[in-house]
């Protein structure tokens, strides 16, 4: 399963406001990719993100993840598509101040309707030992430093077992090594758990941790780049 995003176009305003936010974007990726989106403030990376998740109805065009059309998709029905395929890491992890490591990944097993089981617990801990935050499982977000908390983000993103996650700026609350390994860490779960991810960024240094790389600017694709470790 992946992500198929074609001729995609998302106008945003009305009469002499209405603005072209996405100008016919198309492009596709496997499961096990990292897509990196690189551009500018206001170059349309945050509205692509919002349409691959079916936050956004684009205006013309189609998202495919997997089988599933988002753009034919009901309000309700894109409701249990995010819940049980997508997942989303945001640019601070927005952990819940509440709830211990372990709880934060628990939490999504409520969300999807079900009551927890020790398979859920242990799925979650396995999750936390891959991002080598196990020994952090009773800790409080305030608790933790800003890299693990963002690791225990990207293990809660994982949690549901979806077939894509979106990314926001994964990297623009932390220091350049912080955010480096944050980068390679979500690559190496990419390829472990053969999830595909669009991940948002402004900072090209991050771009050969990816699989493959896209240019936007102005709401159109300028470039389409094999990331320099392939």
């Amino acid at each position: 399963m992946g992500l198929q995003v074609k001729d995609v176009v998302l106008e945003l305003g009305d009469g002499d406001q209405k603005i072209t936010a996405l100008d016919h974007v198309s492009f596709g990726i496997a499961a096990g990719e990292l897509l990196a989106v690189l551009g500018p403030s206001g170059a349309g990376k945050s509205s692509l993100l919002a349409v691959c998740g079916g936050l956004r109805h684009p205006t013309s065009g189609t998202v495919v993840i997997g089988d599933n059309e988002l753009t034919a998709m009901h309000d309700s029905q894109l409701t249990r598509l995010r819940l049980k395929s997508i997942g989303f890491v945001f640019q601070q992890s927005n952990l819940i101040s509440s709830l211990t490591s372990l709880d934060q990944l628990m939490l999504m097993v409520h969300l999807g309707g079900h009551r927890p089981t020790k398979a859920d617990r242990d799925h979650a801990m396995a999750l936390l030992r891959s991002v080598d935050m196990a020994h952090r499982a009773n800790r409080l977000p305030d608790q933790l430093s800003g890299g693990e908390r963002q690791r225990i983000g990207i293990a809660r993103a994982l949690m549901t077992k979806p077939s894509l996650l979106l990314v926001d700026e994964p990297t623009s609350m932390l220091d350049q090594v912080r955010g480096r390994q944050i980068v390679e860490l979500l690559s190496e779960q990419c390829h472990q758990h053969q999830v595909a991810a669009v991940m948002v960024t402004h900072d090209r240094s991050m771009l050969d941790a990816a699989d493959r790389s896209l240019h936007i600017v102005d709401g159109r694709i300028q470039e389409a780049a094999v990331s320099a470790t392939n």
